[in-house]
This record gives structure tokens, sequence and C-alpha cells, in this order.
């Protein structure tokens, strides 16, 4: 396996820039660097990120660093994904789940 690639990072400070209206297709990996299904993810949110470049932003946000963020979004489980289509929130994909349905739900996602 390849080493791990760092994921561009967003915050409570950047989000609503990162994630503007006219910023197309961003998903947003919440994650933490004590939780272990979020472990078992990275792999998987890093070759979605490089794989479905350029039609698909990936960007991950540390959720003890940005609190605010989680409390807004009504984020209450780690992993989460957020996919946002021009600022609003088109997917939510919880927990550790199969690489194979992570991009069976993006799919649907760009294509729609």
């Amino acid at each position: 396996m390849s080493a791990s690639i760092a994921l561009p990072s967003v915050t409570d400070a950047t989000f609503a820039a990162e994630v503007a209206p006219g910023t197309g297709h961003v998903a947003v990996e919440f994650t933490a660097a004590w939780c272990a299904p979020c472990r078992i993810m990275a792999p998987v949110v890093e070759a979605v990120a490089h794989d479905y470049a350029p039609r698909l932003r990936v960007l991950q946000l540390d959720a003890d660093a940005n609190p605010a963020t989680l409390a807004r979004l009504g984020v209450r489980g780690l992993p989460t994904m957020l996919v946002f289509r021009d600022g609003e929130i088109v997917e939510r994909v919880v927990g550790a789940v199969p690489a194979a349905a992570l991009r069976q739900r993006l799919d649907r996602v760009l294509a729609g």
C-alpha cells in the first residue's frame, strides 16, 4: 500500500468559504486522531479523493479542533462524511462503510 496522503484541511474559520455556493461538489470528512473507525476509513477516503478529482474535492476537518462546525451541521458520530453541492448537503455518510458502498453513494450524487 502506498504512503498515506494528507488531505487538505478545513476549519471552523475556513469552512464557509471552502463549501460556499458555487464551489461545486465538496466532501468533508469529519475525523479525529483518537477515532479507530476514522483510521480504518482514512485509506478509503484518500483513494476517493484521488480517484474522484477534479469532479469532487475532498477535505478533512479535525472534529476536536473545530467543534462549532460539527454542532452547526449536526455531526454526532465519527467518522462522518458530508457531501455538498454548491454549499448544500446532498449526502451524509456516517461511520466506517465499505469502499464500494461509499463509491456507490458518491457516484449517485455526482450523477445527479
